[in-house]
């Protein structure tokens, strides 16, 4: 039960209270978590009697946050309703540090807001909780909140949804609050809830500013065919096609490192910008942490005097690097341990040009790799032909690929065991998908080549081949049509997406983007189909829960992701529609 849903009269909190910090047992009544809240103040050695702050100007991590940035436009066309409200409105960071600050009695605030300095208020439980939270008078630790009403919403990082601060509006007691009749919603909650919406709106659309200007700066250093770059701003990466093979991923982690340390040094006030877009003069050149020899060149990319991400040149002698070696095949692309010790066995087995099994979920890639391992092989399909006259091929020593075997007519399935009786070391390579029991045909050829047998990873078990799986699907650049790169939060979605078709459901997916997509730039999870974007789901959904899940998301799309909107549109409240998504989440 939440805040502001409880009956307790808050007399009877208030004297409970007071027996509290008496170090007397307080009545029964008081609920479970206010109660727990007073528990943690008192281990925490915070005061009650704290006297009122003296005011003074916002320090350093207020006037240098980009949270504040966005939301002063916001705050400035709020503050004068709030006199007249009698109420005051507060901006605080993710670490509950008071960035900001008007309207009435501003004397109750402190620049602290967390638990350990203030004890239990809205604005740290609200955080914790990732919902809106109210706590009301007695439910407060300090003696000078005992009259104060808070609501406090969380504001989110438009594309994470992580929580980058809270806003808190505060007021005098609610009236059923002061007679006893119980706290209903607090009144500004409204106004809560639209100020953190317009915030998160204000960030998207700086958010995706700074972007294009990062994107500019790239495109532009990297106009040169063939020049290894990379752009980054700690959020997301822009890699070309020559950097990717020249830096591993532990090469770029540290080279995203270096270059979020070197925004910050320039960002410093005494090192100056030219106060407008683009890339300005940048340090001298940093060595690679791959052990290629080479150096990488790092330059800040300002935007209406901020640094908002740097360019990396890679170098090698102190001149550009330009690596030209063949794109990796698919069938052998991944370094995870999984699927790297599969593959070193099938190509032990291989060299020998006897039979081998490759067993796996469909897509997992066994007919790309069994391509690989082979020169010249005859490739049949058993779900689309029969065997036919290919049997014989194997006797004068051509290799042949057999895929679906499950799916082999019973006398094809015959013919094969036949001849794998008489000619034991014939060069067949055959794909198998468990699925339903096989018939003692099958078995029997299971049975004979389970000796050579490999079983390849499903994509679930190797997330970390995703980002080399996309290089190696992705299709080559044509002009007009730049080779897709990917946001941060988009690999992130699809290294935690189960992908039950495996690799070739990537391979489609990769293959729609690069043929549909209108858009420029990195490939946002917000371009990702919905089940990829949204995660796996913790429990199985009704077909009414999926139907109301696609009609929000829907919704979300339409709107740019804000809540508000899309709830209108569909006729629910904002808190509805946070419900309703939990709900899918479990």
């Amino acid at each position: 039960m939440t805040t502001a849903e409880r009956p307790t009269a808050l007399t009877s909190l208030r004297r409970a209270r007071e027996l509290f910090l008496r170090g007397r047992q307080p009545p029964d009544g008081v609920p479970d978590d206010v109660l727990a809240a007073w528990k943690r103040a008192r281990f925490l050695g915070v005061r009650h009697d704290v006297p009122p702050p003296v005011p003074d100007t916002p320090g350093p991590a207020a006037t240098e946050s980009a949270l504040l940035a966005a939301a002063r436009p916001v705050l400035d066309r709020i503050t004068e309703s709030l006199v007249t409200a009698e109420a005051s409105l507060v901006l605080t960071d993710a670490r509950l540090r008071v960035l900001w600050a008007t309207g009435f009695a501003p004397d109750h605030l402190c620049r602290d807001l967390s638990e350990e300095r203030v004890g239990h208020n809205s604005a740290a439980l609200a955080l914790h909780t990732r919902r809106r939270a109210e706590v009301h008078g007695p439910e407060h630790y300090l003696d000078r909140w005992q009259d104060v009403s808070a609501v406090s919403v969380p504001v989110r990082a438009p594309e994470t949804g992580q929580p980058l601060g809270t806003v808190t509006v505060t007021s005098g007691l609610c009236a059923g609050c002061v007679t006893g009749a119980g706290c209903g919603p607090h009144p500004a909650a409204p106004l809560a809830e639209a100020v953190a919406t317009a915030v998160e709106t204000e960030l998207l659309a700086r958010s995706r500013t700074a972007e294009r200007v990062l994107l500019d700066a790239y495109l532009r250093t990297a106009g040169e065919q063939g020049r290894p770059v990379v752009a980054l701003d700690g959020r997301n990466r822009l890699v070309s096609e020559a950097a990717g093979r020249l830096l591993s991923p532990e090469g770029l982690e540290e080279l995203e490192r270096r270059a979020v340390a070197l925004m910050r040094e320039a960002a410093r006030p005494e090192r100056g910008t030219d106060g407008g877009d683009g890339a300005v003069t940048g340090p001298p050149a940093l060595t690679l942490p791959d052990g290629t020899g080479g150096t990488a060149r790092l330059t800040p990319v300002i935007h209406l005097g901020s640094v908002v991400g740097a360019v990396a040149v890679l170098e090698s002698s102190g001149h550009p690097v330009v690596a030209t070696p063949r794109r990796r095949e698919v069938g052998l692309a991944g370094s995870s341990v999984p699927w790297r010790h599969a593959v070193g066995r099938a190509l032990e087995l291989a060299a020998s040009d006897e039979p081998l099994l490759l067993i796996g979920e469909r897509g997992t890639g066994k007919s790309a790799l069994a391509r690989e391992l082979v020169d010249r092989p005859l490739l049949m399909d058993a779900a689309e032909t029969e065997l036919g006259t290919r049997s014989d091929a194997l006797r004068t020593g051509r290799p042949l690929i057999v895929r679906h075997v499950e799916r082999l007519a019973a006398p094809d399935t015959a013919t094969l065991n036949s001849l794998l009786a008489t000619h034991p070391h014939v060069p067949l390579f055959v794909t198998y998908t468990p699925g339903a029991p096989p018939g003692p045909c099958l078995q029997r050829l299971l049975d004979t080549l389970a000796a050579r047998s490999v079983t390849l990873p499903a994509l679930r078990e190797r997330p970390e081949d995703i980002r080399e799986l996309l290089t190696a699907l992705a299709p080559d650049p044509t002009p007009g049509r730049p080779p897709l790169t990917w946001a941060l939060d988009a690999l992130r979605a699809l290294e935690r997406h189960p992908w039950p078709g495996n690799v070739t459901e990537l391979a489609h997916l990769v293959s729609t983007l690069a043929d549909h997509r209108r858009t420029t730039g990195p490939v946002r999870r917000t371009e990702l189909p919905d089940p990829v974007r949204e995660g796996p789901a913790p429990r199985p959904l009704t077909p009414m829960e999926r139907a109301e899940r696609s009609a929000i998301l829907d919704a979300l799309r339409l709107h740019g992701g804000n809540k508000a909107r899309a709830a209108a549109s569909l006729g629910i409240a904002r808190a509805t529609l946070y419900r309703k998504l939990r709900g899918y989440h479990g």
